[in-house]
């Protein structure tokens, strides 16, 4: 299959790792990407306090050398690095590749030859690989059409434009809404409390400064997720450090993930998945010391329970009914996590299900990929020369959002096929 045409759809970490390991493989890699290629949400949009969640010596680009990106900063493999600093590190790994096409216009769908631009053009392929990164945030169901109402944190001067005299709401209390906070505290000058409110109410936990070697967890005896989860519990008790089973579970996630039924699967999501991801996706030390400290200064709050409603009074600012009753913001920020397909599936993957390129996978997640990664279009044949890394592949996988998985899918392209 080595040197065929290649099309890459999104210029982020996953497009970036794709395009050097298919020119690796021999293959002539067109980069399909409206914006800057490197960037991508996670990286282009960070401001110098967003930290990446994971230790330098995870995050190199190169599955041959796991102490590139930490040489290239400068830093030991156990520190935690600014998400700004990896997106330039992406961009100068992307610069140094030879040979890759940069097609800088939005992919709106398949052609009959390639990949469908805007304006009418195409990008002719033999192969497409799809790495548009996440799904869309997920959005309340009382989301309002007022200006009050940060539908997406990212857009450019979106908290900037946020008094620091008023009460904020952060719907969501994951590492986006630990990010937005970040933001609106930065200067120091914020006077008014900033709440966060999630269905439980919990915050992603944090690493330790220097972590514990990962534990292998004896889960072969398991009989299901009920017996799963008690397996687990005991280790982690045993070991003192919940965050070195939390590790050892790392590797083989997606084999858990797939022995359990549907049924299994959908029991973990609705009650087990929001604290599994508290453990998995853990806040850098010091970030969780400064949500830590802002907590008992009470400036900033986390607390169980949905929106049930806001409203718009005529003086601005939103009434939103929470848990506790109706309170007065200034501003509400939306933080949800990745929402669901199709709803949530942005343009181009959105594209591929309208025109039956491609189905749901599991629980709406992502989309439906087979065993090597290819999608599984509408009437659930596999598409040959239709690739799908990174975030939508999860569903069908569970571990498939992390720069090691990544870079462990886009290897796999060399040999796709064979």
């Amino acid at each position: 299959m080595a040197g065929r045409t290649v099309a890459v759809v999104g210029g982020g970490c996953s497009g970036v790792l794709a395009a050097r390991e298919l020119l690796r493989g021999g293959d002539r890699v067109k980069l399909v990407e409206p914006g800057e290629p490197g960037g991508g949400l996670a990286y282009g949009t960070a401001r110098p306090w967003h930290l990446l969640n994971s230790r330098a010596g995870a995050m190199s680009a190169d599955p041959d050398d796991p102490g590139h990106f930490a040489r290239w900063a400068g830093a030991s493999a156990d520190e935690f690095r600014p998400r700004a600093e990896y997106g330039r590190y992406l961009r100068e790994v992307f610069d140094g590749l030879s040979g890759v096409e940069v097609v800088q216009a939005r992919a709106t769908g398949l052609s009959a030859h390639g990949v469908a631009l805007e304006g009418g053009r195409e990008v002719r392929a033999d192969e497409v690989v799809v790495a548009t990164g996440n799904p869309a945030a997920a959005q309340p169901a009382a989301r309002p059409e007022h200006p009050d109402y940060i539908a997406d944190p990212w857009r450019p001067g979106a908290l900037e434009a946020i008094p620091s005299d008023v009460p904020v709401l952060l719907v969501g209390a994951g590492l986006t809404a630990v990010d937005v906070v970040l933001t609106l505290t930065a200067d120091g000058r914020r006077d008014a409390p900033i709440t966060a409110v999630s269905r439980r109410g919990r915050l992603p936990l944090a690493h330790t400064p220097v972590p514990a070697p990962p534990t292998s967890v004896p889960f072969g005896q398991a009989r299901g997720l009920r017996d799963l989860v008690r397996i687990v519990r005991e280790a982690a008790s045993r070991a003192g450090d919940w965050r070195a089973v939390v590790d050892g579970l790392r590797p083989v996630l997606d084999q858990l993930w797939g022995s359990f039924s549907a049924a299994e699967q959908e029991q973990f999501l609705r009650h087990l998945a929001r604290p599994w991801e508290c453990h998995r996706h853990r806040m850098a030390p010091s970030v969780g010391a400064t949500v830590d400290a802002l907590r008992e200064e009470g400036r900033f709050e986390v607390r169980a329970g949905g929106v049930r409603s806001m409203t718009a009074p005529p003086a601005g600012g939103l009434l939103v009914e929470l848990e506790a009753g109706v309170q007065w913001f200034g501003a509400v920020v939306n933080c949800a996590g990745p929402g669901r397909l199709p709803a949530a599936a942005g343009s181009f993957a959105g594209n591929l299900l309208d025109e039956g390129h491609a189905r749901l996978g599991p629980h709406g997640l992502g989309l439906d990929i087979d065993p090597q990664g290819r999608v599984i279009a509408a009437d659930g044949r596999v598409r040959d020369g239709l690739w799908l890394i990174g975030p939508l592949r999860r569903g069908a996988r569970w571990e498939t959002t992390a720069v090691p998985e990544i870079r462990s899918q886009a290897r796999a392209l060399i040999d796709r096929g064979k």
